[in-house]
């Protein structure tokens, strides 16, 4: 029986450190994923920020523009030019509120992820924790057993998060048209 118990022990052992191993790369995972979703939420940030600057000023240039028109200080060729900007202006602004509304999409992807990556981190833990000892007589059906039970979680826990994960992404966030990633 010595023989049988040693492919066992090594199979045990080798599954707690794949378990170890894929924890370490998946908490790393993790952790980049939560610095890129800051670093997007504090780039859409100071962006909001900086195109509400610009979108006031753009406001006051166009109330002085148009007391100049009423005083009659502009040509007419010259007030028909300033409305055309004006309306480019308000079209370039509206598709950068456009693009800005994939942030919020890419945070539920992100965060979709970071779901998948604790999922992963829970399976792995499965594998780490089994470690009892074992009845020589009946090592090889605990062995069986726990690996099935581990294909059952795997599995299990592969359908949940695939069904949970797989959905539409959406604006949640922005009022300025409606956008969907499938």
């Amino acid at each position: 029986m010595q023989m049988n118990r040693k492919p066992i022990s090594e199979l045990r052992t080798l599954l707690s450190a794949v378990s170890e191993h894929g924890d370490k790369h998946l908490m790393e995972v993790e952790a980049d994923l939560q610095q890129i979703v800051f670093l997007l939420n504090e780039a859409i940030e100071k962006l909001v920020s900086s195109f509400s600057q610009v979108n006031a000023l753009v406001e006051q240039q166009q109330a002085l523009l148009v007391d100049l028109d009423a005083q009659g200080k502009l040509t007419q060729a010259e007030a028909a030019s300033l409305n055309r900007c004006k309306l480019d202006i308000g079209n370039e602004i509206n598709a950068v509120v456009t693009g800005m509304q994939f942030q919020d999409m890419t945070n539920q992807l992100l965060q979709r992820n970071i779901n998948r990556v604790n999922g992963l981190k829970d399976l792995l833990q499965a594998l780490a924790e089994h470690g009892h000892e074992m009845d020589a007589d009946k090592e090889h059906e605990d062995i069986s057993r726990f690996l099935e039970d581990i294909h059952h979680n795997l599995h299990t826990g592969s359908h949940a998060l695939s069904g949970n994960l797989r959905k539409v992404v959406g604006q949640k966030d922005l009022t300025s048209g409606d956008i969907d990633l499938f």
